[in-house]
């Protein structure tokens, strides 16, 4: 791909976004038809059980690490220049930050990556979640709860004004992520096979993970190629959830890569969803559910914005470049929402039974 006569013929800015939209089309289509949900993953693994939607999840993240790590050994990326790894990562954040997500989300019913993805299906309990989710998000990253975050992210945050990269702490030679992900991609597939997940999901799964790698090394060539400076970044949806309210919103708001990622990931589940005959419009149960949704989708706004990153962003991008913040927020983000699943859902289905 020619990234300099792209950049010349449409300009930087609009190259970014149509990079964002290359990426979303990627992961909503990939995403809708893999059914992929850490939300999902989180609960059955916190009810016992290794069925398919851990292997899902396993198989998206393994196969981000390997595509990424793959991409960084042949040159295609620097993880050592990624926005996520280039500034200071916040510790307290991504541990008050990730347990606020990881409840929010099973309240919701869905990351925000999920709402996302099931909007564009029909689901208006993700359609009001989701809006609620990017309002929040942009109050918590400029409005009126943006000190509030300041303050809670500055109680701890990484030395050296980076955030740390755990595979040079760890010692791991160049190849070692490649390897951490191939070894977490053998258990996925073994857990695929003893739950008889079929190829169609299992594709499509390592789909997700692969448009992961897309985002990343896309920036990474725009960067080697733009005058201005470029942020190097892949799929995430806190912040851009927020910055592609604003542009909505905002005459003057520039293009980006942000700014294609979400209709990307809009349009590419609802083609996935109607080539598939899954389009079918869903409302609320009940006000109880609407209750829980809105509260989930503001705790995740907040979360999200706090540690990080969301379950994509923190969770998967930024767990396939080994930055130590986002595999704390993954870990607090799989403690909140099993422990909010211990203490809400699974206590209502007690008392119903």
């Amino acid at each position: 791909m020619d990234l300099v006569s792209i950049v010349e013929r449409i300009g930087e800015a609009p190259t970014a976004a149509l990079f964002g939209l290359a990426t979303g089309l990627t992961f909503g289509i990939a995403a809708q038809r893999s059914h992929f949900c850490l939300r999902a993953a989180t609960v059955e693994f916190a009810r016992g059980r290794m069925e398919d939607k851990v292997a899902v999840w396993l198989l998206t993240f393994s196969t981000a690490v390997v595509w990424v790590q793959a991409a960084e050994l042949l040159g295609l990326m620097s993880s050592a220049d990624a926005r996520m790894m280039a500034v200071p990562g916040s510790w307290s954040g991504a541990v008050i930050g990730g347990l606020l997500f990881g409840a929010g989300m099973v309240l919701a019913r869905g990351c925000s990556g999920r709402l996302l993805v099931l909007a564009a299906t029909g689901n208006l309990r993700s359609v009001v979640s989701g809006l609620i989710f990017a309002v929040v998000a942009q109050m918590s990253l400029a409005g009126v709860l943006s000190p509030l975050r300041d303050k809670l992210a500055a109680l701890w945050v990484t030395s050296g004004g980076r955030n740390m990269d755990l595979m040079a702490v760890a010692g791991l030679p160049e190849w070692g992520g490649l390897a951490l992900g191939a070894a977490i991609a053998v258990l996925a597939l073994w857990l695929s096979r003893r739950n008889r997940i079929g190829a169609a999901r299992l594709v499509f799964a390592s789909g997700v993970g692969f448009a992961v790698a897309l985002g990343w090394v896309l920036t990474h060539g725009l960067s080697l190629v733009a005058f201005d400076p470029v942020q190097i970044e892949s799929a995430t949806f806190t912040g851009p959830s927020a910055h592609t309210l604003m542009f909505f919103l905002d005459r003057n708001a520039i293009l980006e890569f942000d700014v294609g990622l979400v209709p990307g990931v809009f349009i590419g589940a609802m083609i996935a969803a109607t080539l598939a005959g899954e389009m079918k419009i869903q409302a609320f149960d009940g006000p109880v559910t609407m209750r829980k949704a809105m509260i989930g989708a503001a705790l995740m706004g907040f979360g999200g914005m706090l540690a990080g990153g969301c379950a994509i962003g923190a969770g998967v991008t930024g767990g396939s470049i080994f930055a130590g913040t986002a595999w704390l927020a993954l870990f607090c983000m799989w403690v909140g929402a099993m422990v909010t699943d211990l203490l809400v859902d699974q206590r209502a289905e007690r008392a119903l039974a």
